[in-house]
């Protein structure tokens, strides 16, 4: 005489396949919006276009040189003395510390050479030129 049904005496299963493939797309779903939450607060220019143009996440400064010679940090403007202080002391206390100027290409180049040149000056040696990706 059967007491209880059959599927009463069954041991209870966790299947973990699922709750791994959720996990898996849980990582891949950070992964990828963390890549689109880096903001580059730069002030719009017409940049020259390089087919080998890459993407560097990794920059200290970001100095940005319009058309009119006019100077920003990031996308607040600054005079050229006082980047030049604020970068020489950020060398100071950071050994990887590097510089990318993206300057419009309607500017004379004359103002960006004087510029690096000045960089060069005051100890700063990891300087980069920025570029639109594209281009021939």
């Amino acid at each position: 005489m059967r007491l209880r049904e059959r599927r009463a005496w069954q041991k209870p299963e966790l299947n973990i396949i699922p709750m791994i493939d959720i996990m898996f797309f849980l990582l891949v779903f950070f992964m990828m919006s963390t890549l689109y939450m880096v903001q580059v607060r730069t002030v719009d220019v017409d940049m020259p276009q390089a087919a080998g143009a890459e993407t560097q996440l990794a920059v200290s400064y970001v100095v940005t040189m319009k058309r009119d010679g006019s100077l920003y940090l990031e996308d607040q403007p600054i005079t050229e003395q006082a980047l030049l202080a604020q970068a020489a002391a950020e060398n100071q206390r950071n050994t990887k510390f590097s510089v990318v100027v993206r300057a419009d290409q309607g500017l004379d180049y004359g103002m960006v050479v004087g510029l690096l040149d000045k960089f060069k000056q005051h100890g700063i040696s990891h300087i980069g030129l920025a570029a639109a990706a594209g281009g021939q």
